[in-house]
């Protein structure tokens, strides 16, 4: 199929991005330092290092760095070609435009998945070595999650990229999702928490539809999707078995299904009534 072409060669352009790799570097540091700082560091009053705790402190480096990666590889990704024209090379070969941005959010979740999952692989090899045990269900769980995870991500910038036609638009918007969905977040919760408090600081804690509210950033909804695999963690707590669907962690997954999917189809309709 030719969807898978264009996989294949967007692999191998995407690879070659110097600031990706250097990320990568970094995380792999990173998730060796948590590893070691988990597993040697006794912190006063808190729990003996395990090897499921060592998932969890993995887990919340993935966060950040896919975020930042996927900005930096996939903003390009459509919105370049249409700005330097390649993109009618592209689809002048046996292409539909729905294949050509399948398979640049395949090759691009490709490129992003191999340092990301060989990052939370050595950190778990090395965590793992200096506790004398492995948790291999938790483990497991993390390297699929975090797979979904950036596909979800890949699939939110390259469907911004499909959107526009110059790289730096696509950038502008890639950033601007960061900014608003991942950093302030939190605010606009908060603001509409105190809004529908009658403009008053609520009592007795944040009401209970903030918890699906607050699954909205696709950080978020990770973390929440992890807690179904690593029991006793602080987003599995605060669902608290309630009853309403969206009140428990299964949430987080319908979240990242919909970053994956909605991004996606919302690029191809923008890219396929493109004037290219």
């Amino acid at each position: 199929m030719s969807w898978r072409a264009v996989a294949r060669k967007d692999f191998r352009d995407a690879r070659r991005s110097r600031a990706l790799w250097g990320l990568s570097v970094l995380f792999v540091a990173l998730s060796v330092l948590v590893a070691v700082a988990f597993a040697t560091v006794d912190l006063i009053g808190g729990p003996d290092p395990s090897p499921t705790g060592l998932v969890t402190m993995l887990a919340g480096a993935v966060g950040t760095f896919v975020s930042l990666a996927a900005v930096i590889t996939c903003y390009r990704s459509l919105a370049g070609e249409r700005e330097s024209g390649s993109v009618k090379i592209l689809l002048a070969l046996p292409h539909s435009r729905g294949e050509a941005l399948l398979g640049k959010l395949l090759g691009r979740t490709a490129v992003l998945a191999i340092p990301v999952l060989g990052g939370l692989l050595i950190g778990v090899v090395v965590g793992s070595a200096l506790l004398g045990a492995v948790a291999a269900l938790p483990t497991v769980a993390l390297l699929v999650v975090t797979l979904v995870f950036t596909l979800a991500y890949v699939s939110i910038v390259v469907g911004l990229s499909a959107t526009t036609g110059t790289a730096t638009r696509a950038a502008t918007l890639a950033v601007a999702f960061f900014v608003v969905v991942e950093l302030f977040w939190d605010v606009f919760v908060l603001a509409l928490v105190y809004a529908a408090s009658g403009f008053a600081v609520p009592t007795g804690g944040l009401p209970d539809w903030t918890f699906l509210l607050n699954q909205v950033p696709p950080t978020s909804s990770f973390v929440t999707t992890m807690s179904l695999f690593v029991p006793g963690s602080d987003a599995a707590a605060g669902a608290g078995g309630a009853a309403p669907f969206y009140l428990t962690p299964w949430v987080g997954v319908f979240v990242l299904a919909v970053w994956i999917v909605l991004p996606a189809l919302l690029g191809y309709a923008r890219f396929s009534a493109a004037d290219l």
